[in-house]
């Protein structure tokens, strides 16, 4: 019975492979798909501090950083002590998994903002004296939204919408009758039209204000954002400037933008991907039932602070004294020597006595994401000039011939300029999904010589878009 379940097992498993072979392609390492790893794990203390599109599993660094060998990875690259860099570091994923293996980690980003992620996450803050602000700023959030009556109207309003829900979208098999089509649109239109009297009434009650009529001049805050989560987000913006610590108003500013992305005025289905305000109530089609976006902020900061301060204490147990620095700046021109003496100057002298030993990162891939998009809320915020000109193969130059070349210049410009600080004996990774094959022809313009491109499919992905594919993870050395 057992051998009949095993072979039916495999059986399976070659069934999976076939298709998923059909729809990725061939040639692919399925060491390097990770799916046995629980999303706890691929999540770990302060690789989700803050939601970032487009990074890499830190599994995925820590295979090819790892001083271990196996049937796929036959070679160390890397040791203690090593310097490693990422000239598109992005939240800051390969310092983190560096430093957790003893390895230096110098990253580059030309945004300001992901630089931010990525120093928060290693600083060396007083988590005690974090908490003693995030109870300061939960008391202010907490006082100013029962002078406005704000709890009262989401205890009334939460309230109504269950007892909506119960009694027409609580019926079993709903989503199946939705899936096959066995619902009519109008019942839904109806019954949004249905709770949105409900909601009306509710918020004229309470003297909530809701969504301004957009306007040409009107920023993102102004159109996302109600009334009252601008004015609780303005009191803990100030709240935080008149902090000392550089360290604790970095932390704090990025669980205010943690939370800032959660309260938007849209709904759970377009979280990642913002298409039209959304205020009122609305059918959702991720919990299939009626859902409301927030009218306030402390309940999602306070989330975020404590979740932030729990992580930021698994890191701190678990981090070495490995060298970390996050550097604002561009990758293809970035005088990396300068930076650093001016900077770091006791690390400069290991850097310039050392070198680095090699590179891991994941450049922007071709006509995808606009990097400073997704955190536009931020930006705006927090008075961040944005440098979206200056963001290589990003979404709104799209994938044309023209953004190709340009896009093999970029990447090489940047590989020739991080070249002159690697060893002699230096191992390159690029992660790229390479579909219009641009990575030899960079390669070859860098001085680089590319040993092995290895094909890792992507299959556990935390989007609405869960479709799998394949990457690429180029292996590059200097030519010599």
């Amino acid at each position: 019975m057992f051998k009949q379940q095993l072979c039916s097992a495999e059986s399976n498993m070659f069934l999976k492979t076939r298709k998923l072979q059909e729809k990725i392609g061939e040639n692919i390492n399925w060491q390097l798909s990770f799916a046995w790893v629980k999303e706890k794990e691929r999540t770990k203390h302060v690789h989700r501090l803050h939601p970032y599109k487009g990074k890499f599993i830190p599994q995925l660094v820590e295979y090819f950083l790892d001083q271990h060998v196996d049937e796929f990875k036959k070679e160390i690259f890397f040791r203690e002590g090593d310097i490693i860099i990422d000239p598109f570091a992005g939240s800051g994923t390969t310092l983190i998994q560096a430093n957790e293996l003893g390895i230096h980690g110098i990253g580059i980003d030309v945004s300001e903002f992901n630089a931010l992620i990525a120093e928060v996450k290693f600083a060396n803050v007083s988590l005690m004296e974090l908490q003693k602000h995030v109870q300061k700023i939960l008391t202010d959030l907490l006082s100013f939204e029962e002078v406005q009556k704000i709890r009262e109207f989401e205890v009334m309003l939460d309230k109504e919408i269950k007892k909506f829900n119960t009694l027409h979208f609580a019926v079993s098999g709903f989503k199946k009758l939705l899936d096959e089509g066995k619902v009519p649109k109008d019942y839904i239109e109806e019954k949004e039209r249905e709770i949105s009297n409900v909601f009306f009434a509710i918020a004229y009650k309470y003297g909530i204000k809701l969504l301004q009529e957009q306007t040409s001049s009107d920023t993102f805050i102004d159109t996302w954002y109600v009334s009252s989560i601008k004015t609780e987000a303005q009191n803990v913006l100030s709240y935080i400037s008149q902090i000392d610590n550089e360290a604790i108003q970095k932390t704090l500013k990025v669980i205010l933008s943690r939370a800032m992305r959660s309260v938007r005025s849209t709904t759970h289905m377009d979280l990642d991907r913002l298409k039209t305000p959304q205020a009122t109530p609305y059918f959702c089609y991720k919990h299939f039932k009626i859902c409301v976006p927030p009218f306030s902020l402390a309940t999602y900061f306070e989330k975020y602070a404590y979740d932030t301060i729990k992580r930021l204490e698994e890191y701190q147990q678990i981090k070495t004294s490995a060298f970390q620095c996050m550097l604002t700046g561009d990758s293809r021109n970035i005088d990396l020597d300068k930076e650093l003496k001016n900077k770091y100057p006791q690390f400069h002298e290991i850097f310039r006595r050392k070198k680095a030993k090699g590179i891991f990162t994941s450049p922007p891939y071709l006509g995808q994401l606009d990097y400073h998009e997704q955190h536009a809320y931020s930006y705006e915020l927090f008075g961040i000039q944005r440098k979206d000109i200056f963001e290589i193969g990003s979404a709104m130059k799209g994938s044309s011939m023209n953004a190709r070349k340009e896009y093999i210049e970029d990447i090489s410009n940047v590989l020739t300029n991080m070249n002159k600080y690697l060893t002699d004996d230096a191992h390159i990774f690029i992660v790229a999904n390479d579909k219009y094959n641009l990575y030899y022809e960079i390669a070859n313009r860098a001085g680089l010589r590319i040993v092995e491109e290895m094909k890792r499919p992507v299959l556990n992905r935390t989007s609405r878009d869960r479709h799998p594919y394949s990457e690429s993870i180029f292996h590059m050395v200097k030519k010599g």
